[in-house]
């Protein structure tokens, strides 16, 4: 397939109550494990790729290593790959636009794009967010790329108090409206863990949802079941093939 037809199949893949399952990668080597294992598109998690670096997430990571990381594995692997770009390293609706432009030019078809303020506090307001969507989404039309732009809300992740979360369902409607009126293609709400609030922002939202898969979540069968459209892991898969690396090295070296 063509960048093109992989941007389309991408998409399509994107099915409420019949969600995608991305296991998060992070360099060309993990993409290809995925990929041999079946995966019908990647992934990246920036947590992940940062880390992998000696990097801390929040776009600590310098962009370029980024964009080469991406590429190993786009000339590696043969699958559709979306990158978590954070927050496109760009408050600027025309910065970020030009930087993802840099993912479209190497064979990507998507981005996780978040609307926290990376580095400060608090959350981009929904104006200025549906304005950064929409310049991505312009610089890809002209492109002629259907990139999907998974746009995220960092609502329920910066509420680490959960019974706190059924009070930010309404404005988190809100906002993946305004995000799909302004070109996103998927709606992205990690944090979220409740079943009940899930199935309320899935049958408000226009667009696909995405869930990320963490500790008291609900199981891949569930999610389908309350209209998920696609479940991602984060940085998950990278913490458990690190433990494992720190496990057996250790059992080497306490023979020593």
């Amino acid at each position: 397939m063509n960048q093109t037809e992989k941007a389309r199949a991408f998409g399509a893949l994107h099915q409420k109550g019949n969600p995608i399952v991305l296991y998060n990668i992070w360099d060309a080597g993990t993409a290809k494990a995925v990929a041999e294992a079946g995966a019908k598109a990647l992934a990246t998690g920036s947590w992940s790729v940062a880390a992998a670096h000696g990097y801390a997430d929040g776009e600590k990571l310098p962009m370029s290593v980024l964009v080469e990381t991406a590429k190993s594995i786009t000339d590696f692997v043969d699958l559709p790959l979306s990158v978590d770009f954070e927050g496109a390293y760009s408050a600027e609706p025309e910065g970020a636009a030009a930087n993802v432009a840099r993912l479209v030019e190497i064979g990507a078809v998507g981005i996780n794009f978040e609307d926290r303020v990376v580095s400060c506090e608090g959350l981009y307001p929904v104006e200025s967010q549906a304005a950064r969507i929409r310049a991505i989404r312009d610089m890809a039309d002209g492109k002629d790329i259907p990139f999907f732009i998974n746009a995220r809300t960092d609502l329920f992740l910066a509420e680490s108090d959960l019974a706190k979360h059924a009070g930010l369902v309404d404005e988190a409607i809100e906002r993946g409206r305004a995000y799909a009126s302004a070109g996103g293609s998927g709606f992205f709400v990690p944090g979220l863990i409740d079943a009940g609030l899930i199935e309320k922002i899935c049958a408000a939202s226009a667009l696909p949802v995405n869930v990320m898969m963490r500790a008291g979540a609900p199981d891949v069968k569930t999610l389908a079941r309350l209209g998920v459209g696609r479940i991602s892991y984060g940085p998950g898969p990278y913490r458990s093939m690190m433990e494992k690396l720190r496990q057996e090295a250790a059992a080497i070296y306490s023979l020593l």
